[in-house]
């Protein structure tokens, strides 16, 4: 694989303090069509039991991703959810969305998860708000012979060259696809995104090294060539027209794979609110204090 930049997750505190890793962007539109990645990973209650209380969003799409633990989504739409291990959920808000995410009384052995951003083009950030979850249905994983899993989460993907796979989750802005792939120990894997303008890659769990793969199997370790290392916590942007061949570490690796179309239009960002102008924002925040995005139903 080829890396054009790289970036680590940064300690952060959002919500009712809650402690996260986050990775973004609203200045210089690296990682467009996404803004941002926020990760919570801990089996300390105290990292997490506020969880975020209710709170306005205009003009993107939140995206989370539960690995360990659960939340209660509420939002003023009337959704009331329980988001678990391997539950996606998709908040297209549009022109406003009033929500909380609270962890589960029951999460009770820690909590992994990720919520991840994606700006929406000027077009629809004033549609109306669309929501989506898959705790009723098993998003789809395909696996290889060398000890490799991929989940998708939203869009479609196709696995060393294996059928195509389709989440149930489709249609987010910018065309993005998001995915969880999971490596065993020392296992290889390849993917071809070509069809993409974006590629990211965030490394949650174990080491990766960027591989070249030839019909023998072998790797920049067989022909002792320098394999580039990369650990937990790293986010790497990649050539999309480069095939993604990696390996992970002795004790295996997990990372979120996200691939779309950069939507390439100015960002303005306010707290819960990305819009394209500074009048926008200040419409959005006159908009909230008026009481125009609703209120959670008791």
């Amino acid at each position: 694989m080829k890396v054009l930049s790289q970036f680590s997750a940064r300690p952060a505190m959002d919500g009712d303090g809650v402690n996260i890793r986050r990775v973004a962007d609203f200045t210089n539109t690296k990682f467009d069509p996404f803004l941002m990645m926020d990760e919570i990973k801990s089996d300390d209650e105290q990292d997490f039991i506020g969880g975020f209380p209710p709170h306005p969003h205009r003009g993107i799409e939140t995206f989370t991703y539960i690995r360990k633990g659960g939340f209660e989504h509420r939002d003023h739409l009337g959704n009331v959810k329980a988001i678990r291990a391997k539950d996606v959920q998709w908040m297209s808000t549009g022109s406003g969305v009033i929500h909380s995410e609270m962890p589960l009384a029951d999460t009770d052995e820690g909590l992994h998860g990720f919520q991840i951003w994606v700006n929406m083009p000027a077009k629809d950030k004033m549609r109306p708000a669309r929501y989506q979850d898959t705790s009723e249905t098993l998003n789809p994983e395909v696996s290889n012979n060398t000890g490799a899993t991929l989940r998708a989460l939203a869009g479609d993907w196709e696995f060393s060259g294996q059928e195509k796979i389709s989440a149930p989750i489709q249609g987010l802005a910018g065309g993005a696809a998001i995915a969880d792939l999971d490596l065993g120990p020392d296992a290889i894997t390849e993917l071809v995104l070509k069809q993409h303008d974006f590629v990211g890659l965030y490394l949650y769990q174990g080491t990766l090294s960027s591989t070249h793969i030839n019909t023998g199997k072998n790797t920049d370790r067989d022909n002792n060539k320098e394999a580039k290392q990369y650990i937990e916590g790293q986010y790497l942007i990649l050539d999309s027209q480069t095939l993604l061949q990696m390996q992970a570490g002795s004790d295996g690796a997990g990372l979120l794979l996200f691939a779309g179309k950069p939507i390439k239009e100015d960002i303005v960002h306010m707290g819960p609110f990305v819009m394209n102008t500074q009048a926008e924002i200040q419409q959005a925040v006159e908009d909230y204090q008026a009481g125009h995005f609703g209120e959670i139903p008791a």
